[in-house]
């Protein structure tokens, strides 16, 4: 099982330039994202399992150990996991 993050862009986000976290199950995802300070109440389910993450968050989550994915990574993940 892993985590992964996909590559920081800016989508006019108030923090600045974001990325998603990602896992293969759920509970992976929940349990990361606690451990690298984000709350329950950011998890987003509207087109796959995930948390927005700002730029400091996702250095945290790589230096946890996420899985860097460039952009074509991230959306073949999220198919994966829709099926």
């Amino acid at each position: 099982m892993s985590v992964y993050v996909d590559n920081l862009m800016d989508w006019g986000w108030k923090y600045g330039k974001s990325c998603h976290l990602m896992a293969d199950t759920e509970k992976e995802l929940h349990d990361f994202a606690r451990s690298i300070g984000c709350k329950r109440n950011w998890f987003q389910t509207k087109s796959s399992p995930h948390y927005d993450l700002t730029e400091s968050r996702r250095k945290r989550a790589v230096e946890k150990g996420a899985i860097e994915l460039d952009r074509r990574q991230a959306v073949e993940l999220w198919k994966k996991q829709r099926k």
